[in-house]
């Protein structure tokens, strides 16, 4: 007797899509500042899909260059970074401007 064998489903297809939330917040004005963090988290999140879906078709066997995977995860690391980077440097010039006195 043979148990049949479920095939692997990726877990991001059952969970909600951000392009619905994107829609939501797309309405708000904002400046370009604010435009320039959005871009910047919206590249880390991306990229960590990109990995999660590499990491997936490497522990399933149907990823074809094993190679891909540790490119995606070098620019999901960069992406990470610049983000940290430009939060850093948007605290340091907060803590400057709070600094002077009018």
């Amino acid at each position: 007797m043979k148990a049949a064998i479920a095939q692997i489903e990726p877990l991001w297809e059952t969970f909600p899509t951000r392009n619905a939330q994107e829609t939501a917040e797309s309405g708000e004005g904002g400046s370009m500042f604010a435009e320039i963090f959005r871009s910047a988290i919206d590249n880390v999140r991306e990229t960590e899909d990109v990995v999660a879906k590499a990491e997936y078709q490497l522990a399933t066997g149907t990823l074809d260059n094993p190679a891909q995977l540790t490119l995606e995860l070098y620019k999901a690391s960069t992406s990470m970074s610049l983000l940290v980077q430009l939060r850093q440097k948007a605290l340091d010039a907060y803590s400057e401007l709070s600094r002077i006195s009018m």
